[in-house]
């Protein structure tokens, strides 16, 4: 699943941080094509199942939508930590970038596993029964397929890394 063609290959995370960043982080930034060619991106809250899929919950009409039903193609970005680092002119920076086919999930039992998922990362320990009653009617399920990813770190960081291992 991750593709070894950074070009600054000494940067590139294992698969193992790559998909610690996609659990721990919070939002990411979803890149989507619309009917007409033009990029459309949004800041939007997700969960990685820790396989292949990332969900997403959206309106269930909006640009957003239009925009899978026109192209399923897609990027996703998160940014799992960005230290600015005033006096070396440069961020400590540690990021994913996914690709893959997004899509509105239709299927009662995916768009459930979607739900809880996404429940249990933003409401653990909270029984989201409530909720799900509450919204089920008005809310999409979106999946995102993973084909590719990969997660990159500053090069300072990977220098501190090799200074560690000495």
């Amino acid at each position: 699943m991750m593709e070894s063609r950074m070009r600054r290959f000494k940067q590139l995370l294992s698969e193992q941080a790559t998909k610690e960043i996609l659990n721990n982080a919070t939002n990411g930034v979803l890149s989507l094509v619309d009917s007409d060619g033009k990029p459309y991106c949004v800041p939007i809250s997700y969960v990685y199942d820790g396989n292949k899929c990332i969900y997403f919950h959206s309106a269930v009409k909006g640009h957003k939508i239009e925009c899978i039903e026109a192209n399923g193609r897609c990027a996703f970005c998160v940014v799992g930590q960005d230290l600015i680092m005033p006096n070396e002119f440069t961020s400590y920076f540690r990021s994913v970038i996914v690709n893959g086919t997004i899509q509105v999930v239709t299927a009662h039992e995916d768009i459930m596993k979607g739900i809880l998922l996404l429940c249990e990362k933003y409401s653990p320990g909270v029984d989201p029964t409530a909720e799900i009653s509450r919204c089920i009617g008005h809310v999409s399920v979106l999946r995102l397929d993973i084909d590719s990813m990969q997660g990159k770190e500053a090069i300072e960081l990977v220098r501190k890394h090799q200074e560690s291992e000495q």
